[in-house]
């Protein structure tokens, strides 16, 4: 599948997308995961109330399964002016 960060996420890790093989049940399995990989992912996850996630462009919550799904996209809440 393929990862995408936005805004403060993306300068966290490093990267603003990257394709990812993973076992991964839910949202919530895959951000374990990628905890896990390097202390830039554990930094980027460290607080789950300061991101959003959708998933193939449609915001979703983080228990979301991950059967099917393609693309998988990270970012800080929006605000609006």
């Amino acid at each position: 599948m393929d990862l995408l960060y936005f805004a403060w996420v993306r300068e966290r890790i490093g990267l603003p997308k990257e394709r990812y093989e993973t076992a991964a049940a839910t949202v919530n399995d895959l951000i374990e995961e990628l905890r896990g990989r390097e202390e830039r992912y554990a930094l980027a996850f460290s607080d789950l109330s300061a991101l959003r996630v959708a998933l193939d462009q449609e915001l979703s919550e983080f228990d979301a399964p991950l059967a099917g799904v393609r693309e998988v996209a990270f970012f800080p809440p929006m605000t609006g002016g």
